[in-house]
Parts: C-alpha cells; sequence; structure tokens
C-alpha cells in the first residue's frame, strides 16, 4: 500500500502502534510485536532501559534500528510529572518524539484533560513532537492540535478494558475536524474494533492488552496488522450508503419476461 502514516516529518507504512508491556514473557512478547508488523512500539519510561546499558532489555530484544521508539509518560499524575518523565527520556533516547499521557484517576485510568493541556504546552515549546493521550472530547482535541501536538490519541475505551469504541459520534468529529493525525488509542479488544476504527477514518490504532492477554499473542497480533489494513483500505474506497429498503443486485433491464 502506497499510503503511509505521517507524522510530523516522519513516514511509517504501518498503521498499527503496539505496547510492550502486560506480555507473560519478553519472548513472546518479542513474537508477536514482529507478527503485527508495527514500526512504532510504546513503553513507559521506567520500564525501558533508554540508555542501552546493563542486563538485557527492550532494545536487546527489539532493536532501535528497526523499530521507532514512542516512550511515554504512563503513570505520571500530573503535568510536572509528566514534562519531566518526557525530558529524561529525550536526553536518553536523542529523539524528541514522545507519547503524553496524565492519568486524572487510578480506577478508570481517564486523562486529567486541564494537567495533559498545560504539559502540552510546554513539551511543544520545548520542540518535543507530541502524541497526545486524551479523551474522546473534539473541543480538547481541537485545543492539543491548536497548541502544536503532532498527533492527537483519544481513548476508544478506558485502557485494557477491551470494550471497543463506546463513544464513535465524538471520535468521528475528532478525525473529521482534525488536521493532525488521530490514532485511536485504548480500549481496543479484537480486530474488529480496530477495523472499525480504521474505517471511520481514523490514521492509525494504538494497542497493548488486546494482544499481550490474548489467548494466542502471535495470531491476535496477526488479526490486528489485517484489521487496520483492511479497514483503512475500506476507508479509502468509500462504503456504500445506508438505505432503508433492499436494492436487487441484478438490473431490472434485459430480463426474460
Amino acid at each position: 500500500m502506497d499510503d503511509l502514516l505521517h507524522i510530523s516529518s516522519r513516514e511509517f507504512t504501518s498503521r498499527l502502534l503496539v505496547g510492550t508491556g502486560k506480555y507473560p514473557s519478553a519472548t513472546l512478547a518479542k513474537e508477536a510485536i514482529e507478527a503485527s508488523g508495527a514500526e512504532i512500539i510504546t513503553a513507559a519510561v521506567r520500564r525501558i532501559n533508554l540508555a542501552k546499558t546493563g542486563v538485557q532489555n527492550l532494545q536487546d530484544l527489539l532493536p532501535v534500528n528497526e523499530y521507532t521508539y514512542l516512550p511515554n509518560s504512563a503513570g505520571c499524575y500530573s503535568a510536572e510529572s509528566a514534562i519531566r518523565t518526557l525530558r529524561l527520556a529525550r536526553v536518553l533516547s536523542g529523539d524528541n518524539l514522545i507519547k503524553l499521557e496524565v492519568i486524572g484517576d487510578k480506577n478508570s485510568l481517564y486523562p486529567n484533560m486541564q494537567e495533559t493541556i498545560q504539559a502540552a504546552k510546554i513539551l511543544v515549546a520545548e520542540d518535543f513532537e507530541v502524541m497526545v493521550y486524551c479523551n474522546d472530547d473534539p473541543v480538547a482535541a481541537k485545543e492539543l492540535e491548536r497548541i502544536g501536538c503532532a498527533a492527537i490519541m483519544p481513548l476508544a475505551s478506558p485502557i485494557g478494558s477491551g470494550c471497543g469504541i463506546l463513544n464513535p459520534l465524538n471520535i468521528k468529529i475528532i478525525i473529521e475536524q482534525s488536521q493532525v493525525p488521530v490514532i485511536v488509542d485504548a480500549g481496543i479488544g479484537t480486530a474488529s474494533d480496530a477495523a472499525i476504527a480504521m474505517e471511520m477514518g481514523a490514521d492509525g490504532v494504538l494497542l497493548n492488552t488486546a494482544i499481550a492477554k490474548a489467548g494466542n499473542p502471535v495470531k491476535m497480533a496477526v488479526a490486528m496488522k489485517y484489521a487496520v489494513q483492511s479497514g483503512r483500505l475500506a476507508y479509502l474506497s468509500g462504503r456504500i450508503k445506508k438505505q432503508q429498503f433492499a436494492a436487487a443486485s441484478s438490473p431490472k433491464e434485459g430480463m426474460i419476461a
């Protein structure tokens, strides 16, 4: 497919982004992530050895010359904490592409949008390429784009819930109003959820639990890969309009009486 995902000045052939946590083993994580075809992989800064020193770490299994690492501020509950974490990531990795997360509630893991917007302003001003996790709120999403975020990442449903897209109307509004990539993030449960997101016009899907906790993570990774691809093709093709009544597949003209 000659249909690249553009994030700032970067280009990617895969529109599936995957996380690296929750797998029962590092070997299985490697196999599943490879099977997914993803080029961007996310990891919480405190979980990865960005300095590449010491014992085996993620980069040993998934080399930086094969994947784009997207360090995130998962687990941060304030703008100050998120900014500090992501500054550290840039110092250690030498890259300014990051995923901003500022969590507001420990049970739902919904983002705190006031703190998220505050952090985004500072990080963008410091020349970070900010991909930002946010609520499915079109007003907040537009504000994050206005600030200068490189990609908007509205949740489909709570992180790890597997509930799929609970508010498709808002997601659709965010997609239609955005001039930067929209990556549907969090809550994807199975391949059909990913396909629906892409059919709606999302630029990509980010998921972790749906693969890592599947009965067979490698097979689910392949399913997600093709779901994202088929959903994108369906969106580009243009679906037929829904109508109230049936429409015969065979034309009436030329029928034998």
